[in-house]
């Protein structure tokens, strides 16, 4: 591990995993609009979201699919490694005051350009909300030396 308890290279195996949860909140909604400048009605307001196939509003795709940089950046690989890449699938709509539980799982270990490759997926009382694929550079000894 490194001083800041994140995985350096060597530490990682392949099938490690890792999860983080957080709870989307109405604030969170509302914070993301005004910073992402996202302000789809089907977000804020619910007179309009119930006239669309999700029945209400549901939560930015993006604001929920960030519970997986929360899990990368700090559990697996952890502090200090960098995003590279990440591909995402939409499989269900989060809704306000669902829990996205995200977990990482370690893929594929790439030694040449000390890379992880890692699977990613966010559920909702068990359910896929969003899959995807993480590439991510974690912290090296060898590069510390």
């Amino acid at each position: 591990m490194n001083e800041l308890n994140g995985y350096d290279f060597e530490d990682l195996k392949e099938g490690m995993s890792a999860s983080f949860a957080k709870t989307i909140t109405e604030a969170d909604i509302v914070r993301f609009s005004e910073v992402s400048g996202d302000s789809n009605a089907v977000h804020l307001d619910e007179e309009f979201a119930q006239t669309t196939p999700f029945k209400g509003r549901i939560a930015h795709g993006m604001l929920a699919a960030s519970v997986i940089s929360a899990a990368l950046a700090g559990r697996l690989p952890g502090p200090g490694s960098v995003y590279l890449g990440q591909n995402l699938r939409f499989k269900a709509p989060v809704r306000p005051g669902d829990t996205v539980h995200a977990t990482v799982t370690v893929k594929e270990l790439i030694s040449e350009k000390r890379r992880v490759a890692l699977s990613t997926v966010c559920t909702v009382d068990g359910q896929p909300v969003i899959e995807g694929d993480a590439l991510v550079l974690p912290t090296s000894r060898a590069s510390r030396k």
